[in-house]
């Protein structure tokens, strides 16, 4: 198993002549399974560069599947969440390889405002995967309970990432 992720791992940055953060002018787009506690579902972000290590984006999730509570089925705006966010790009800072990115960022959302900490990696020039995990620092209802804890919680997202 060892001698299997070895020589993905070879071939994944021998490929790779793509760039994950390009700088100002720079525009992402991603789509994920987001993951969390009581339900999964889609994520979909854009980022755009502004800077030669930031950038700024928008991201919303739609919960597909969720536990009821109580026995009621949580509605439409239960299920959904929407986010502006700023990422800081520092792929350069720490020496990486051009093909990957780490991102730290906060964000502020319509359930509460938070962090969110990603990775990019690109196989092209157009096509790559990311990682990211989120957390929310400070909810607008201190008391969050019921379907209030959908998009109020640690979430873990896996995808697809493109340049545009």
């Amino acid at each position: 198993m060892k001698k299997i992720i070895t020589v993905a791992a070879i071939v994944m940055v021998s490929l790779a002549n793509a760039q994950a953060y390009k700088g100002k002018g720079d525009i992402k787009a991603q789509v994920g399974l987001n993951v969390q506690d009581h339900g999964t579902g889609i994520n979909v972000s854009a980022d755009f560069g502004i800077g030669e290590n930031m950038s700024y984006g928008f991201v919303a999730s739609y919960l597909l599947s969720v536990t009821e509570v109580a026995g009621v089925k949580p509605d439409f705006g239960d299920r959904a969440d929407a986010k502006v966010r700023f990422n800081a790009n520092l792929g350069n800072v720490f020496k990486l390889d051009k093909a990957m990115d780490i991102y730290p960022g906060l964000n502020l959302g319509t359930r509460n405002f938070g962090a969110h900490l990603g990775f990019r990696y690109f196989f092209t020039n157009g096509f790559g995967i990311y990682t990211e995990a989120g957390v929310p620092l400070a909810r607008y209802d201190s008391n969050v309970q019921g379907f209030d804890e959908y998009n109020n919680q640690f979430v873990f997202q896996i995808g697809a990432s493109f340049n545009l």
